[in-house]
C-alpha cells in the first residue's frame, strides 16, 4: 500500500472518530490512537498527507455534507453507514478542494478503501455518489 493511500485510510478513520465525539481539530490531528509501532513506520509525509485531508475535510464538513445530501437521492445523510459517510466526506473534499488530485485517483482510492472497511456493497454507493459529485463538481 502506497504512502498516499496510507494517509487516507488515517484521515478516514480520524473522520470515523471525529464523527463520534467531534474533538477539536489540533487534537485529532495528533492521530494518538495510532499504535507507536505504527506511527513510526508510517513516517512523516504520510501523517502530513493524512492531517492535510483531516483538517481540510472538517473544515468544510459544511459544504462536504451539504455536496453528499445533494448527491444522495431519496438518502437521508443519518442513514448513510458511519464508514461509507467517513469515506465520502475524505474523498469529496479531495475533488472539492485538491484539484491537483485526478478524480479518478480519488474514487479509485475511495472505492478501495470501501471494500477493505465498508459492507459488502458500500463501495458500489461510493463510487456512484463520487462519479456523480465528479460529474458536477464545476457546479457545486
Amino acid at each position: 500500500m502506497g504512502s498516499r493511500r496510507k494517509g487516507r485510510v488515517i484521515a478516514f478513520q480520524a473522520l470515523f472518530s471525529w464523527d463520534a465525539s467531534h474533538p477539536a481539530t489540533e487534537e485529532l490531528l495528533r492521530f494518538r490512537w495510532l499504535e507507536p509501532e505504527r506511527r513510526e513506520n508510517l513516517g512523516p509525509d504520510t501523517l502530513a498527507f493524512a492531517a492535510l485531508i483531516t483538517a481540510g475535510t472538517v473544515e468544510n464538513i459544511d459544504r462536504i455534507d451539504d455536496t453528499i445530501k445533494n448527491h444522495t437521492e431519496h438518502w437521508d445523510i443519518d442513514r448513510i453507514a458511519r464508514v461509507d459517510l467517513a469515506i465520502l466526506r475524505i474523498s469529496i473534499f479531495a475533488l472539492l478542494c485538491q484539484p491537483d488530485i485526478p478524480a479518478t485517483v480519488t474514487i479509485d482510492e475511495a472505492v478501495e478503501i470501501a471494500k477493505e472497511f465498508g459492507g459488502n456493497d458500500s463501495y458500489r454507493f461510493i463510487n456512484g455518489v463520487l462519479d456523480s459529485v465528479r460529474k458536477t463538481r464545476g457546479t457545486v
